[in-house]
């Protein structure tokens, strides 16, 4: 029964085909969706890249055809001769871009046949993502997915044709590097020819893409992979893709101008969507006091209030312990919707505060002149007046605090106000709504490790008024950082770089770092920088996250061909796997692992 293709060449594609084709003969080849037998006449839907069409088989045009087409069976690989015709009036299907035509076979091939798939190729379906992921090669005939990687190209086409039409160079940076663990850990690959020592996958191009501006290359960019040994979550991968630029003689806003340029034309070409320039500007520390986080979801108001001074002198232990151990107070004022929300969803509400560190949600419900809550009297009538003044409190109001430090009441109220916005569709899934996030901290402190550390990473440049502060109060140097968020999610970070020596050495000495250190870690860097470097700065913008957006998609997993799961396994390769012996001991490497370890 099975055919090769000989001479025969395909002259168009299934989902190309319209009305412009009818009475020509065509030559198509694919994967067969479905197939009926409508009382002797057999209708198949034809699929491959570009879409379906209805093919016919009528046993009046050629019974040796029909014989084959009894035999046919979904996800076999066919090829078949025919003519386009028109479809008749009731039949024609308006759900399909070639709905109006169909192909009736005058010749067909077997190309190959198909087992019983273990899931339908059709969207929608309700299958555990490890099976899928195990059939990864099934899942990505689905259209949903499909189009998701023909995004895919379509973003990285795009980023390419604008990049190059800016001046920008493509250059590669090596896969095998130093290992510099600094953040998240390293994927180590032993080296034979040197034993005991190792390579490191790279976490970024950072150094070396500082490098190229110091060799002169003033506008670099690469569509780089990067690799992280971390903990995963829908959004992240211990493989991804970066679009990494580095530009020099620059500031911030010459950056900003450059990417927003590049992000325009990326959703048009990709997503077909017109995006406004210039994007949104606000600084961190706005960010985090009406938002509670440095990458806010800007299509919706509902917006956090500090009230510290309202109840900096209460009598309320739960404010006042707040306050006394440096905390902070802060509410969240749902307007309007107090009767819409029900206790047992409050509760609910309280639960997952309490699953993010808080040891409960206070709140208010505002109807008429009334307050109701449990912790109404605890409040004197000044924090009541004050209260009502500062939130703008109004009948059918519903009010949430957060009394704790700031991390956690940070942490707590911009997850419940996204929880808030998406109950009462305040949330616009249409929109692209871009916003720039800068003047960050420099530095966090580490209460493990009891000492400061770069909160982007240690090459970004404080700003040149702060300098001094890194040596007497370095929690209040502010950086020349910059993210960039959509709807809600960082797609992006970048800075403008130290490129003095001295600076950079004093950094390292900020963070804990010994001479010794900094140049066993970075000596190539800090001598590089002594010869006439430039002024510069740059981004990486997380490709994935990128593409998830545009297509919609709940996972980065979803928008590459074949990623890894949340535990960085592959279920469809079986990676990662033991390897051999033989292997191990050409390395000089002896395991040592348990076997509780393994399971």
């Amino acid at each position: 029964m099975l055919e090769l293709m000989g001479d025969w060449q395909r002259t168009d594609h299934c989902g190309t085909l319209g009305a412009s084709d009818v009475d020509r003969e065509v030559l198509l080849m694919g994967w067969i969706q479905s197939h009926r037998d409508h009382g002797g006449v057999i209708f198949i839907d034809l699929r491959d890249r570009e879409g379906l069409v209805q093919i016919v088989i009528n046993p009046e045009i050629s019974k040796d055809v029909h014989e084959i087409g009894e035999t046919l069976r979904d996800e076999w690989v066919i090829a078949l001769k025919g003519k386009v015709k028109n479809r008749s009036a009731e039949t024609i299907n308006s759900n399909l871009p070639t709905g109006e035509i169909e192909v009736f076979a005058d010749e067909v091939r077997v190309l190959n046949t198909s087992k019983v798939i273990p899931f339908l190729i059709e969207d929608d379906i309700n299958v555990d993502e490890l099976l899928r992921l195990k059939y990864r090669y099934l899942d990505l005939r689905r259209t949903e997915m499909k189009n998701n990687i023909i995004t895919r190209h379509k973003v990285v086409a795009a980023t390419r044709d604008y990049l190059n039409s800016t001046s920008f160079l493509e250059i590669e940076t090596p896969y095998l590097t130093k290992s510099t663990p600094e953040g998240a850990r390293d994927f180590l690959v032993p080296s034979r020819l040197n034993p005991g020592e190792f390579y490191a996958l790279p976490q970024s191009p950072q150094i070396l893409k500082q490098t190229l501006m110091i060799s002169g290359f003033d506008r670099y960019y690469q569509i780089v992979r990067c690799f992280r040994d971390e903990d995963l979550r829908a959004d992240r991968q211990p493989e991804f893709t970066q679009i990494d630029l580095e530009m020099s003689f620059v500031n911030e806003s010459d950056i900003m101008n450059t990417v927003e340029g590049m992000l325009t034309s990326i959703f048009k070409e990709a997503a077909g969507t017109e995006i406004g320039t210039p994007f949104k500007r606000m600084n961190y520390e706005d960010a985090m006091l009406r938002y509670g986080t440095d990458k806010p979801d800007t299509r919706f108001g509902l917006e956090l209030e500090d009230i510290s001074d309202v109840f900096r002198d209460s009598e309320f232990k739960v404010f006042s312990g707040a306050l006394g151990k440096g905390g902070v107070i802060k509410a969240l004022n749902l307007k309007g919707k107090a009767g819409e929300l029900s206790r047992k969803e409050i509760d609910d509400l309280t639960e997952d505060a309490k699953t993010l560190g808080a040891k409960g949600l206070a709140w208010i419900r505002v109807s008429g002149e009334e307050w109701q809550s449990p912790i109404i009297k605890f409040f004197s009538d000044v924090e009541k007046d004050n209260l009502q003044k500062t939130l703008n409190l109004e009948d059918g109001d519903i009010v949430f605090f957060g009394a704790d430090s700031s991390y956690i009441v940070n942490l707590v109220l911009s997850n419940l106000r996204l929880k808030l916005g998406e109950r009462f569709g305040m949330i616009d899934h249409s929109k692209f709504e871009f916003l720039w996030v800068e003047e960050f901290p420099l530095l966090d402190y580490d209460e493990n490790e009891n000492r400061y550390t770069a909160m982007h990473h240690p090459f970004t440049s404080p700003f040149e008024e702060d300098i001094e502060l890194l040596e007497t109060d370095p929690g209040k140097v502010r950086s020349r950082a910059y993210d960039i968020v959509l709807n809600g999610v960082e797609i992006g970070g970048g800075s403008i770089r130290i490129y003095r020596k001295d600076i950079q050495e004093k950094l390292f000495h900020t963070i804990g770092l010994s001479q010794e250190e900094a140049e066993s870690k970075f000596g190539f860097l800090l001598e590089a920088l002594e010869y006439g470097a430039p002024p510069h700065g740059g981004i990486a913008l997380g490709l994935d996250r990128i593409i998830m957006l545009i297509a919609g998609a709940s996972s980065i997993r979803d928008v590459i061909a074949f990623p890894k799961t949340q535990k960085g396994a592959c279920p469809l390769t079986e990676a990662p796997s033991e390897v051999d012996i033989a292997q191990l001991l050409e390395l000089g490497i002896k395991l040592d692992i348990k076997e509780e370890e393994k399971s």
